[in-house]
């Protein structure tokens, strides 16, 4: 039987092939907890705190079909994930991601009551998890991408 919260490893580069750019990392927010002076959200499994890392993908197809190029990744980590220093003056830096996981899920949000099961715009997405961040080993733009 698979579970339903199947985590598929997944190397880095085959998600981000064309590289990323970290834009920040912020505390995932409990919203069963607001209200509580610790609000953070903490991993069902492990107990530690949940960070979220947003990037911008740099695959020139991420864009195409309204879709945005900014992703983001869950990292649970015991302390706030800290981007490595930017290589390139004025720009984000080029990250990627240890102990990347994919987990899909139907994204069934568009689907209104009262419709049709083949009226339903539902949708195979997933969401992304990590252990911890770090530089890119290959600067995007570069000419050994």
């Amino acid at each position: 039987m698979v579970p339903m919260t199947l985590k598929v490893p997944v190397p880095s580069e085959y998600v981000f092939p064309a590289g990323a750019l970290c834009l920040g990392v912020s505390p995932q927010i409990d919203f069963e907890r607001r209200g509580e002076a610790d609000n953070q959200a903490r991993d069902k499994e492990t107990g530690e705190r949940v960070w979220v890392v947003r990037v911008m993908d740099l695959d020139p197809e991420a864009g195409k079909f309204g879709r945005s190029t900014e992703v983001k990744v869950k990292v649970v980590a015991a302390q706030q994930p800290v981007p490595p220093p930017s290589t390139v003056p004025g720009y984000p830096p080029a990250v990627e991601f240890e102990g990347l996981t994919l987990t899909p899920y139907v994204d069934s949000q568009r689907c209104k009551p009262g419709r049709s099961s083949g009226d339903c715009r539902s949708r195979m997405a997933y969401s992304l998890r990590a252990s911890a961040i770090r530089p890119a080993s290959v600067v995007p733009g570069s000419a050994a991408a």
